[in-house]
């Protein structure tokens, strides 16, 4: 494997010394910045304490947001960014790694009339945010009423008694979250950014970072970096870089259930919660076979911690909501994974972050270090780009101007292209049109034939060695960690997990014995 700047490498062996920007932090915003600034042709290193999409970004619903959520509360100006950032994932950057996601919000006897028109009048104002995105009907059709029978074809798990239809409305879903951190950093690296993980800051200014190698090869060496400008992109984790940041976290805990847990979903179901109006916990299909039900949203105080883990309670509220909608009650026992999320929330000087919960901020500390917080995942884009704006004017960098809402990542083509590749589905789902690098770069690594390298890699576990074996060879994986909890997700199911821990041993033997 090539150590280079087209590739991302744990360590700081041959990083530089001098770059126009470091970013600081890997999740989707610090990936985003670092494809922004080099996009823009400045030098860029982008180094992370752990690995890709190590914190918060791979904790998230999996959801392409469209914003309605935010006009329901008067955010009009953060549901409209929300709704053009769907659309350039959708239809420009990312459409190999997006979808377009039906859901359901069913009229049971726990809605009332008047809530059934607040709903509808919410779903038709969500389509009046696709227009005025500019984002085509045929990417995400308009919303409509749908019978009880036509309810039932697209869920016909949900409970019978008292149901009188739905409405149907569609969103963007990601094939996952991590990945697209991970495509974004690829293609950073493609352009040259020099995308380093394992690499801790000590300290950061905003011209300088101390940094320190976490490869056991590394053994703990220090290196300092000088940058025209630094962006601190660390999350949740921001103020304990920037003293002057105010966070209050917030947790959102999602289950992971098996898809027989709720048979036959064809279509997302948005479970209205009693006595709220506009709250919904969501059952999300997936492609794997599992269902994602999520989210709880609750104050996270208290020491950060890096893996943060749901609660009994929290887990206990979704299954409540869930069962009242469906036939069959969910217990305990069908949960077969869980996960948690701390969103960096802004701290409003009143104590409230109801306002902010979804805005960012670029904020200029006393060293010149800018730091990029709030926000989420669907308006990473912008939130890259007003950062890189706020560097390039304070340090007077010569740039061109921001290139990303036009940038498609390594591996997009547009949807009719996708559906004409050869490759195994599974592969385009997550590559694009580089499945067939992913297919090519295996058989040269390991010398297996196809047959190996595209079957499942446990029973029940749909991950093949092809994926694994790129991890490594072009995602920078380093351990099994890296393989089964970030480049797949087969550790939302620790049960699963434990089944595919030969696979990625073998993978990283396979890696080591083509490089000696």
């Amino acid at each position: 494997m090539s150590q280079t700047g087209t590739r991302i490498v744990p360590g700081l062996d041959g990083a530089p010394e001098s770059v126009d920007l470091v970013v600081v932090g890997l999740g989707v915003t610090g990936a985003g910045v670092a494809l922004d600034a080099v996009a823009r042709g400045l030098s860029v290193l982008a180094v992370d304490a752990h690995d890709l999409a190590f914190g918060t970004s791979r904790w998230s619903s999996k959801l392409v947001h469209g914003g309605l959520r935010y006009l329901a509360n008067g955010q009009v100006g953060v549901a409209h960014e929300s709704a053009v950032e769907r659309g350039v994932l959708m239809e420009v950057t990312a459409p190999h790694l997006t979808r377009p996601m039906p859901y359901v919000v069913p009229f049971d006897s726990s809605v009332g009339r008047l809530m059934a028109g607040i709903t509808r009048a919410g779903m038709w104002a969500g389509d009046g945010l696709r227009r005025g995105a500019r984002t085509d009907h045929e990417t995400l059709p308009r919303p409509r009423r749908l019978s009880t029978t036509e309810t039932l074809q697209l869920a016909p798990a949900l409970r019978r008694s008292g149901l009188r239809g739905s409405m149907m409305a569609w969103d963007g879903q990601l094939e996952d979250d991590a990945r697209l951190v991970i495509t974004l950093a690829r293609t950073a690296a493609s352009y040259g950014a020099h995308v380093r993980t394992r690499a801790r800051v000590l300290s950061a200014t905003g011209t300088r970072v101390e940094l320190r190698d976490e490869t056991v090869d590394g053994r703990g060496a220090t290196r300092t970096v000088s940058a025209r400008a630094v962006v601190n992109a660390t999350g949740v984790w921001a103020d304990t870089l920037a003293a002057e940041v105010s966070l209050r976290p917030s947790r959102g805990t999602h289950l992971v259930l098996r898809a027989d847990s709720a048979p036959g979903l064809r279509a997302a179901v948005f479970c209205p919660v009693p006595g709220a109006t506009n709250r919904f916990v969501m059952v999300l299909p997936q492609p794997d076979g599992t269902l994602y039900v999520g989210l709880t949203d609750e104050p996270a105080d208290g020491q950060v911690p890096d893996v943060p883990q749901p609660t009994e309670p929290e887990i206990g509220f979704l299954l409540d909501v869930v069962s009242a909608a469906f036939a069959r009650p969910l217990h305990r026992g069908d949960v077969v994974g869980a996960y948690a999320g701390l969103r960096p929330l802004l701290h409003a000087p009143d104590g409230s972050t109801a306002d902010l919960s979804r805005r960012h901020a670029v904020l200029t500390g006393p060293t010149g270090l800018l730091t990029v917080v709030g926000g989420k995942l669907t308006t990473y884009r912008r939130m890259a780009e007003d950062a890189v704006d706020a560097a390039v004017a304070q340090a007077g960098l010569d740039a061109a101007p921001c290139r990303t809402a036009a940038l498609p990542l390594l591996g997009a083509a547009p949807r009719r292209v996708l559906a004409e590749l050869e490759e195994p589905a599974r592969l385009v789902r997550r590559y694009g049109t580089d499945a067939a690098l992913v297919l090519h770069s295996a058989r040269t690594v390991s010398g297996l034939t196809d047959d190996e390298l595209l079957a499942p890699i446990a029973d029940g576990v749909p991950v093949t060695l092809a994926e694994l074996l790129f991890g490594i060879t072009h995602e920078g994986a380093l351990d099994v960690d890296d393989l089964l909890d970030r480049r797949t997700r087969v550790g939302l199911v620790p049960a699963d997990r434990r089944l595919a821990v030969p696979a990625a041993e073998r993978a990283l033997e396979l890696c080591a014995s083509s490089l000696s």
